[in-house]
């Protein structure tokens, strides 16, 4: 059975940074696209990241400017993503995701497995 753990959450200030974690059993992650997603209040989930198999890594235009950086340690089977520069606008859920394809950023085939969820809140 997969199971997809998020930590690494919470309330930070503008421009500050958090690294999220998402702890994977069930699957080896370097047989699978990875990935994060997340979803704001009233808005739909929107991808953010991603790291392929190969090593590969993948942004959306808005997690595309440096501000993001997801890693794996596939020794530990674990996911990560580091934030850094955070804007309000960031406040969102952000979902672990695993087996998913992509077309440049563009998901052509959603994941099949997701994580519960860590909340991110951004204060002005």
């Amino acid at each position: 059975q997969v199971q997809l753990v998020e930590s690494g959450g919470g309330l930070v200030q503008a421009g500050g940074s958090l690294k999220l974690s998402c702890a994977a059993s069930g699957l080896t992650l370097r047989r699978y696209t990875m990935g994060w997603f997340r979803q704001a209040p009233g808005k739909e989930r929107d991808f953010v990241a991603a790291i392929t198999w190969s090593g590969g890594t993948t942004y959306s235009a808005d997690s595309d400017k440096g501000r993001f950086i997801i890693s794996s340690n596939n020794a530990i089977n674990t996911l990560y993503l580091q934030m850094n520069s955070l804007k309000p606008e960031d406040t969102a859920v952000y979902y672990c995701a695993a087996s998913f394809s992509l077309a440049g950023n563009r998901i052509i085939y959603s994941p099949d497995y997701w994580g519960q969820g860590t909340q991110v809140t951004v204060s002005s």
